[in-house]
């Protein structure tokens, strides 16, 4: 119950927890062997696609991946501002 009007009120998490979650997609990039520049990449290839149709908040956008027990998940979050519209056909 606390944690949740936690988030609702927006507190940050802490700077033990902030570090703990990078320690652990650091991790998991090197479980995967991905490096720096290939998640780069990665997410440059993501921004282009999502733009054609939505604008995004750049700065606000976050991606990782994420551990689970026997799978690796990339986990992205990207506010939309708003859609584009249409015009007329697709390449």
């Amino acid at each position: 119950m606390m944690e949740a009007l936690m988030k609702l009120f927006g507190k940050k998490d802490s700077s033990a927890k902030i570090a703990h979650n990078r320690l652990r997609v650091v991790l998991v990039h090197d479980r995967l062997n991905i490096s720096p520049e290939i998640m780069e990449n990665i997410r440059n290839d993501i921004v282009q696609v999502i733009s054609k149709y939505v604008e995004i908040d750049m700065k606000a956008m976050e991606m990782s991946l994420a551990n689970d027990e026997d799978s690796v998940a990339l986990v992205a979050n990207i506010p939309v501002s708003r859609m584009k519209h249409d015009k007329g056909g697709s390449k």
